[in-house]
């Protein structure tokens, strides 16, 4: 399962370091995320509950760039 989330990156290079933080969470099959157009795209793991992983990500997420904000 494949959704796109609205996200709030400040810079490339801190949008390409929550990228591949995003790749390690558990439950994420691929993780893109565009600092143009401020948008996530996560494709889940097969089984994953996209409402169980994202809060992961967003823990990762905040490792990178700790007010991030993801909308889900």
């Amino acid at each position: 399962m494949k959704k796109t989330y609205s996200i709030e990156v400040c810079c490339p290079n801190c949008a390409a370091k929550m990228e591949t933080a995003t790749n390690q969470v558990e439950g994420v099959s691929q993780a893109v995320i565009s600092f143009v157009t401020q948008k996530m795209s996560v494709t889940f793991a097969e089984g994953a509950d996209p409402a169980a992983v994202m809060p992961e990500v967003l823990k990762a997420c905040r490792k990178v760039e700790r007010d991030v904000e993801i909308a889900f």
